[in-house]
Formats: structure tokens, C-alpha cells, sequence
């Protein structure tokens, strides 16, 4: 990694308030606590997790789409946490998003090559011409055409409309990119076409990029190295080989233990037990004892910190004796 990462987040919190119920306190959410993280340019993070885990929250947070509760985010060694709007705005250029579900992120009113352009337009990025013809070399990029720049969203499947949202989100040229469940709403059948089309165009164009996805597989494609979030908290973080071949959290093994097996891999013999438990209400300790199948009595009384076991990696663990 280079000495200074292109994106930082250092203790990085996030807490939501509830309804309250009745007359009694409002009840309070951590959906992100204490999360450090770091990431090279053209370097892509893998964040994996259950439902609930924290992980979108994280992606908004970064881009300062949503103010944290706690901690700092820097971007190419600038603290972004309090900037002004003002200074922030020629930043979002080098900081682009593209989300999880592709019929809901296009206007059905507008032609899919407006769309784009509104966005080179809101950076003052060339005259009407330009735009045009930077609009249709994006679509020709992503694996369309030049003139379904006049057709509407309604007129696409779903892994177009997403290969469209890639476009419009690569329109001014970023140099990170959070990807929020890019592929889960698509079929099977399409997600890997959008996976080769995003790494391709990761590779070509250096992009650094935050890959969020619950699923394991997916993030195996895409990553470098891989972040394992549970209720908001990081477990492990790992190089992407070490992590499915040689987990050190029990979470992270537990996650492997359930996913589907590709051929010539053995499955870690862990079994995760019940079920998640709420946000709002998390473990005392060590959030993930009450699934733990290795949890000791002192799990419940410190909080692990996320710290170096060597090669590269990082573990928020009491334990350094187990083996998957």
C-alpha cells in the first residue's frame, strides 16, 4: 500500500435514534462503531456481513452522503468529517457511488442519456456537444450503444439499467467508486457479466473501490483485500486469499462454513448458532459471543480490539488458539 491511502476512516461511528416508545428514553442504534479502515489507490475493499451488519451505512458514510456520530474520514489525506459543502463539492467528482438496485437509482421520466449528462452538467463538465458525445462513449464503455443514449430506463433489463447507473457513475471521472450490493437485485444469470464489466473497468481505469456484498462468492471475484463486519464492528480483515482459505475470526469461518462450496475448497467446520442479534440491543463484550461456538466467560466482560496477527492481517479476537 502506498503511504498515504486514498480513503481513511479512523474510529468511525455512526448512531441512529429510534421512535421512542411511550414516555421512557429514546432508544438509540449503533449502526457503526469504532470501524478504522484504509484504502491504496486502485486497491478494492471487500465489505461482507450479515443483513444489519453496518455495511451500506459504512459505504454512505464515506462519502459523506451521511455525517458520522463519531471519528474522522479522509480522502486523498484531506479530513472530510467537517468540511464545509462548499469544499466538499469538487470532491464528489473523485467519489461516485453506484447502488444496489438499478430500477430505482434512474428516473423512468428521462432518457438514459440525460440522465448521464445531468451529471457532467452539474459538474460544468463541457458544453452541451461534448456532453453528448461523452455520453455516448460511456454507453459504448459499458457495453451498449451509442444510441440507446433516446431510450428510457422502462426499455432496459435489469443488468442494462445497472450496466447505465456504471456509466453515470464513471461520467466525471472518479477515482473511487462504493459499489452497494451492485448485483444483488439482477438474476444469477447476469451478475457475472456485471462482475467481469466492473473489474474490467476497475483494472483499466485504476479505480479504488469499496465493494460491498453479503455475498461471499461475489466478493471473491471482486476484492483485494476483504473487511468482515458484524453488527457494525469489525471482525477481520485479511488479503482476499488468506480470508477463504485460512480464516482467523470464527465469524469469518462461520460465514465460509454457510456459504456455498466451490469445488476443491474444504469448509471450515464451524456452525454459527441462532440468530443475529438486534443493533439496537448488541452483546455486552465481544458482539458475536452469543453465536460463538469458542466464546469464553471473559468474552462477555472486553471488548476485543481489532489488532495485527501478522501477514497482513487483522483480528478482533480474545483468542489466538483456534485454527479452521
Amino acid at each position: 500500500m502506498t503511504a498515504t491511502p486514498l480513503v481513511e476512516t479512523r474510529g468511525l461511528g455512526k448512531v441512529f435514534d429510534l421512535p421512542r416508545d411511550g414516555f421512557g428514553p429514546r432508544p438509540r442504534l449503533r449502526a457503526v462503531d469504532d470501524v478504522s479502515l484504509s484504502i491504496a489507490p486502485g486497491e478494492v475493499l471487500g465489505l461482507v456481513g450479515e443483513s444489519g451488519s453496518g455495511k451500506s451505512t459504512i459505504g454512505r458514510l464515506v462519502l459523506r452522503l451521511i455525517e458520522p456520530s463519531s471519528g474522522s474520514v479522509a480522502f486523498d489525506g484531506r479530513d472530510i468529517t467537517r468540511m464545509p459543502a462548499s469544499q466538499l463539492r469538487p470532491l464528489r467528482r473523485s467519489m461516485q457511488m453506484v447502488f444496489q438496485d438499478p430500477y430505482a437509482s434512474l428516473n423512468p421520466r428521462r432518457n438514459v442519456g440525460d440522465a448521464i449528462a445531468e451529471v457532467l452538467a452539474l459538474h460544468g463538465i463541457g458544453a452541451a456537444a461534448e456532453r453528448r458525445e461523452r455520453v455516448a462513449a460511456l454507453l459504448t464503455q459499458v457495453g451498449l450503444s451509442a444510441e440507446d443514449a433516446a431510450r428510457r430506463p422502462r426499455e432496459f433489463s435489469g443488468g442494462q439499467r445497472q450496466r447505465i447507473a456504471i456509466a453515470r457513475a464513471l461520467a466525471v471521472g472518479p477515482r473511487f467508486l462504493v459499489a452497494d450490493e451492485p448485483v444483488s437485485a439482477l438474476d444469477v444469470s447476469v451478475q457475472a457479466g456485471i462482475l467481469a464489466l466492473m473489474r474490467e473497468l476497475q483494472d483499466g481505469l485504476g479505480l479504488a473501490m469499496l465493494f460491498i456484498s453479503h455475498d461471499l462468492g461475489v466478493v471473491e471475484v471482486m476484492a483485494d483485500r476483504v473487511m468482515v463486519l458484524y453488527l457494525g464492528r469489525v471482525m477481520e480483515v485479511a488479503p482476499t486469499r488468506a480470508i477463504y482459505t485460512t480464516p482467523r475470526h470464527p465469524y469469518s469461518a462461520g460465514l465460509l462454513a454457510a456459504a456455498p462450496l466451490l469445488a476443491g475448497r474444504e469448509r471450515p467446520a464451524v456452525q454459527l448458532r441462532d440468530e443475529i442479534p438486534s443493533p439496537a440491543d448488541p452483546p455486552s463484550g465481544c458482539v458475536f459471543r452469543t453465536r460463538c461456538p469458542f466464546a469464553l466467560p471473559r468474552c462477555a466482560e472486553e471488548t476485543p480490539p481489532l489488532r495485527p496477527v501478522g501477514e497482513g492481517r487483522q483480528m478482533a479476537c480474545l483468542r489466538d488458539d483456534l485454527v479452521f
